[in-house]
């Protein structure tokens, strides 16, 4: 998912808007997670960028994507650039000492 949202509309609050992008960033991962995995992997992990723009967009946890999104908010930003590419990946094994 490469997407920019726009936070403006002539007939939604803002406060909507924000909310309705973090439901759809959700749906989106919650969707990806559901897919098969592929041979030896463990889980789907996601490599995610948020920034004002596609060019200056700096990578985030997936964690933290509804916080960047209400930082975003709190700027009054006009629109936001996300990514959210699915990436198979192993969990590391733990070191029993």
């Amino acid at each position: 998912m490469k997407k920019n949202f726009v936070l403006s509309h002539p007939k939604l609050s803002y406060q909507r808007i924000i909310e309705a992008a973090k439901n759809e960033v959700k749906q989106y991962i919650k969707q990806e997670r559901k897919k098969a995995l592929p041979e030896g992997a463990d889980f789907w992990g996601f490599n995610c960028k948020f920034g004002q723009v596609a060019d200056k967009a700096r990578s985030i946890h997936e964690g933290d994507i509804n916080t960047n999104i209400s930082s975003a908010q709190s700027q009054h930003w006009k629109s936001f650039y996300l990514e959210v590419i699915p990436a198979p990946k192993q969990r590391a094994k733990r070191n029993e000492d």
